[in-house]
């Protein structure tokens, strides 16, 4: 594979994610889109970029550049996204792909007329045990699924001191915490477990009434002091959802559980057998079975399906996980571009499912009623 021109927009944490991913798949990095020219020019010296470009416009007239990485806050993901597409770049959009489901159907539209590979980092799908449990459903393993339960819990946003902003509905969207990580639950689970959900029935609340005015840095030690301000975006949902097949599936969201850094825990129960992972003990898979009897699957190169395998790029004991994870995405999304199809590729269209159920757990929270996933 030719070496990738690639231009990252967006400076903060993920940005620095997107940057090392691309680096390890081969790609060269022909410059950086910051918020101001200024900081666009500090992470280009930082990163050993050769380009602080003035804006994104600048980035997507550079004939090096292949592939866009759009990695700022939501609200900028569609004009950034379709700006690219519409340049005739390849593009790697942040989740979620746009703020509003209207915005996200035309996203997935533009990137399908262009034939342009358009992807959006569900990366929690390239744990390898995650893909040793797809194939096990996938298999008839488990027999007809039975229940679906789980959470995604964390605590970065426990002290009222604690401000990003995420929790700003005009930069991040309707929906806070079930749009950052709700979002990537269901991706997971309707991807792994091969089912997807119809109905939804949903509750938001938000427990810290006011933050501090000041923002900082995602997962940041909050800075004590300083004037405070109202929230109105949730840090803590729930949801009951049914699948077409008439599972029931259940989930817990938080940002503010204290003790949880960032705890996705799924376990999908069937007639025959269960399977349950956490992705802070990535390593392994738990298989419940009748009569009392369980295993554990742990991840590695010379055993179970072969995705699992692929996934395994170093042996059992010598941990891996969510940056790994990230690089696999990567490589898998410059991978299609040179006309691959890797298995499990979150495309647009799957960013485009994720708005939609985004979208109608926040009518359920709303209306407080059952709500049909269309």
């Amino acid at each position: 594979m030719s070496k990738l021109g690639v231009a990252i927009v967006g400076t903060g944490m993920i940005g620095a994610v997107h940057r090392r991913a691309a680096l390890l798949a081969g790609a060269a990095i022909r410059g950086v889109v910051g918020s101001s020219p200024e900081r666009a020019k500090e992470m280009a010296q930082a990163w050993d970029a050769p380009r602080a470009y003035r804006d994104i416009d600048e980035a997507l007239a550079d004939p090096q550049v292949q592939i866009v990485h759009v990695c700022t806050p939501n609200h900028l993901h569609r004009a950034m996204a379709q700006a690219a597409l519409e340049a005739g770049k390849h593009v790697i959009c942040e989740k979620p792909l746009a703020t509003t489901l209207e915005d996200a159907r035309t996203l997935a539209a533009l990137a399908a007329s262009t034939g342009l590979v358009a992807t959006v980092p569900f990366v929690y799908r390239y744990h390898p045990v995650v893909r040793e449990a797809r194939a096990r459903i996938a298999h008839g393993e488990l027999g007809p699924l039975r229940l679906i339960h789980g959470s995604y819990l964390q605590d970065w946003l426990l002290d009222p001191a604690s401000n990003n902003w995420r929790v700003d509905p005009v930069l991040g969207g309707a929906s806070r915490v079930f749009a950052d990580i709700g979002s990537h639950w269901c991706d997971l689970v309707e991807w792994v477990s091969g089912e997807r959900f119809v109905d939804v029935s949903a509750a938001f609340e938000t427990v810290i009434a006011e933050r501090a005015a000041a923002t900082g840095q995602s997962f940041a030690t909050p800075a004590a002091g300083g004037a405070m301000q109202a929230v109105s975006s949730e840090d803590v949902a729930a949801a009951l959802f049914k699948t077409g097949n008439g599972t029931l599936a259940s989930l817990t969201v938080s940002q503010v559980s204290a003790g949880r850094r960032n705890r996705l825990w799924f376990e999908i129960d069937g007639a025959q057998a269960s399977v349950a992972f956490d992705q802070e003990d990535s390593e392994r898979l738990w298989i419940g079975l009748p009569d009392q009897r369980e295993e554990i699957f742990t991840r590695g190169p010379g055993a179970g399906s072969a995705e699992q395998r692929r996934l395994s790029v170093l042996p059992a004991g010598h941990a891996q996980g969510y940056g790994n994870c990230f690089e696999a995405f990567v490589a898998d999304t410059y991978r299609a571009i040179v006309a691959e199809r890797p298995e499990g590729l979150p495309t647009f269209e799957d960013g485009l499912r994720s708005a939609l159920i985004v979208d109608r757990v926040i009518a359920s929270a709303r209306s407080r009623a059952w709500t049909p996933i269309a």
